[in-house]
């Protein structure tokens, strides 16, 4: 019985192992573009979905007007999700400097609103490049610049751009940044190795024609998530290898850690609810077998307690996961300039596979509160 037991959990490291490699390659393959001078003909609409952010939206309308990007080529539309707070009359006090304030006022309950805030703004825009980013966001001055530069250059109809946590106040944080720039590195990985699996919805962006080509939302819009990574996997369906992951520091969009344990469940609940709706069910097949391999190391470490060959095979499998996780995640934040970060590994790789088994456990099985509302 331990030689069976053994052998598959030596068979799901094996095959967590291959997926780091896969990602490893992926991530090498991403070159830094060498992005000259142009002069730009994309006319830019960025989108913006805000619900209750008054302490943050004027800082992030602030650096968006702040671009380099031609100012004529450039369009700004924030939709304003039934906010209770202060957050619509923040926009429209930009109303002078070209800032379009839309408010969304549904009077039938949805379970998708920021898709439906999305997908309204895009109705109504005039650009053929829509950008879209988050109200808590910050960017550097030559953010929008950089992403239609390698837009323009390489063509694609699809660009995920990198995002990372900054402005971290304590350990909890820190260590968020960590798990999280895997998460990021990991749906660029899968774009080096020219497979389109998740992305970030605070720095996308994507052809106008190309959203109503794939039916825009339509067939992914009962879940209240998944208006990025969804849609990415639409779009790579019809239109493989034309999906790009802009690797560049100047297109980089920052935002911050959740403050408490709860508001960071919740928010990971959120994404993984997404996971059954991912249109390559080889994807979910892998992330159901780096489950099982989590799940195996906490039955190893259990069983530790009454037979040393168990102890034994945890802290093999646990040795290779942290080593090859390391290897990964040392260029990606030498690329992110929090190389530092790496070195909470140690305390972060135990934590996570106690927390991936959670998060697997519950992210399709109960309702999650998301902006003040209920929704699965």
């Amino acid at each position: 019985m331990i030689v069976i037991h053994s052998t598959i959990s030596l068979l799901l490291t094996g095959l967590y192992l291959l997926v780091l490699i896969y990602l490893i390659r992926g991530w090498s393959n991403l070159k830094r573009p060498q992005l000259k001078p142009i002069n730009f003909k994309t006319k830019v609409t960025i989108l913006i979905a805000a619900r209750d952010e008054e302490e943050k939206i004027a800082l992030t309308i602030n650096d968006i007007l702040a671009q380099d990007y031609p100012k004529e080529l450039t369009e700004i539309i924030i939709v304003d999700d039934h906010s209770t707070d202060r957050t619509a009359e923040i926009i429209l006090s930009y109303a002078d400097q070209g800032v379009k304030l839309l408010q969304l006022k549904e009077d039938k309950p949805l379970n998708s609103y920021k898709k439906k805030a999305i997908a309204t703004a895009i109705g109504l825009s005039t650009g053929d490049l829509m950008v879209a980013t988050d109200a808590d966001c910050r960017m550097g001055s030559k953010w929008l610049s950089s992403v239609v530069n390698y837009y323009e250059t390489k063509q694609p109809v699809m660009i995920s751009s990198p995002v990372t946590y900054f402005e971290e106040k304590s350990l909890f944080e820190r260590l968020q940044t960590l798990e999280f720039g895997y998460l990021v590195a990991m749906g660029a990985s899968f774009i080096g190795n020219n497979r389109a699996s998740t992305c970030n919805g605070a720095n996308f962006a994507y052809r106008k024609d190309v959203f109503y080509e794939v039916g825009g939302f339509k067939g992914i819009d009962d879940l209240a998530s998944g208006d990025d990574e969804l849609l990415l996997q639409k779009v790579a369906e019809r239109y493989p290898g034309k999906i790009g992951f802009l690797k560049l520091s100047d297109a980089i969009v920052y935002t911050h850690a959740k403050h408490t344990l709860g508001e960071f469940l919740n928010q990971r609940r959120r994404w993984a609810s997404k996971s059954t709706k991912y249109k390559d069910k080889k994807v979910v097949a892998l992330a159901v077998g780096i489950w099982l391999f989590n799940v195996s190391l906490l039955v190893n470490a259990g069983l530790s307690f009454y037979n040393i060959c168990f102890f034994k095979l945890f802290l093999t499998q646990f040795l290779l996961k942290f080593i090859f996780e390391a290897i990964f995640l040392l260029p990606v934040f030498t690329f992110f300039k929090r190389l530092q970060l790496v070195w909470l590994l140690i305390l972060l790789s135990p934590i996570h596979i106690i927390y991936f088994v959670y998060v697997g456990l519950i992210g399709n099985t109960r309702k999650y509160v998301w902006k003040g509302r209920t929704v699965r």
